[in-house]
């Protein structure tokens, strides 16, 4: 076997279509568990402190998917739409991408281990978990044009 065809195996070439698929489904899930994150710290001893932190999370989260995940979300959909018809299976991210989801993970595991108060954290987690998953429909709406669109034809 060449080195070609191990490679091939390694990194599977799919369709457009299929990353779009993932990047809206990875962004769907990661929003999800950091919103399961902040539930769960400010379930842990209601209050209205804790009810105040849940609100103030689902508000930023909100502003932040308007203003800037959304845009990111469309940016990266543009970014795939633009690559050639079969493309690397990791191709749904940017290398930028990959660094900054690096560095995501990271900053969330350092801060989910730190003495930083849970309840404070959970805003934060809200905000990012829930923007996310805001922006992860924008994949899906781009994918369902697409497939009416070649429908139509």
């Amino acid at each position: 076997m060449n080195l070609k065809n191990m490679m091939t195996k390694i990194n599977p070439a799919i369709s457009k279509n299929w990353l779009l698929i993932l990047a809206g489904l990875m962004w769907t899930g990661v929003g999800i568990m950091l919103c399961i994150y902040a539930i769960k710290w400010l379930t842990f001893k209601p209050s209205f402190i804790n009810l105040f932190m849940g609100l103030l999370g689902i508000g930023i989260s909100i502003a932040a998917n308007r203003f800037e995940f959304s845009k990111l979300a469309i940016k990266n959909i543009e970014r795939i739409l633009r690559l050639p018809d079969k493309v690397s299976f990791f191709a749904f991210q940017s290398v930028k991408g990959y660094l900054i989801i690096g560095v995501m993970i990271t900053g969330g595991i350092l801060l989910r281990h730190s003495a930083f108060p849970k309840p404070y954290l959970a805003v934060v987690y809200a905000a990012i978990g829930g923007a996310l998953f805001l922006a992860s429909f924008q994949y899906y709406v781009r994918l369902r044009g697409i497939k009416l669109a070649k429908l139509s034809n």
